[in-house]
């Protein structure tokens, strides 16, 4: 920020001679000669506006990198959120799975338990709470691996950046 400064500074002091140089001109154009230093003072100009425009044109490169810069970081991010919002969808479509699983599973248990309290057996509703709890048991591990993936998804980068 101070080199910025300091170059808003040369450039406004250059930009001063250059109008004084400029007015001693236009009084020697009326018939005077300019006392002033006349081919001194056009070098001194011509040195301070290269030197000028030396400063501009760094200037320029560095907002230009600094844009570029900027930019990459920028599609970085986006790249970033648009990765981490498809694990979010996912994440909510497997939890809304087992949320269904689990409502199933205790509800295939709660009618098993009334069959028991009954004193009555059927395999019927034997067989679809353990199908409902092996389903449950299935979700729950693709849960897990889906959550495995996540992690390795970010260790990748960091391993990859050690090697």
């Amino acid at each position: 920020m101070t080199e910025i400064t300091e170059l808003e500074r040369r450039i406004t002091a250059a930009l001063e001679r250059i109008g004084k140089g400029l007015d001693a001109l236009g009084a020697g154009a009326g018939g005077a000669v300019a006392v002033d230093g006349g081919q001194d003072g056009d070098a001194e100009l011509r040195e301070a506006l290269e030197a000028e425009r030396e400063a501009n044109a760094q200037l320029t490169e560095r907002v230009r990198s600094i844009k570029e810069k900027q930019e990459t970081t920028v599609a970085t991010l986006e790249k970033k959120v648009a990765q981490l919002t498809e694990q979010l969808n996912a994440a909510d479509v497997e939890l809304q799975r087992q949320r269904q699983l689990n409502a199933d599973l205790t509800e295939a248990n709660r009618e098993l338990s009334e069959a028991a309290r009954k004193g009555v057996s059927e395999p019927d509703l034997i067989n679809r709470s353990m199908l409902t709890e092996l389903e449950a048991l299935r979700a729950a591990r693709a849960a897990e691996v889906m959550e495995m993936d996540e992690i390795l998804s970010e260790l990748k980068p960091l391993i990859g950046e050690v090697a």
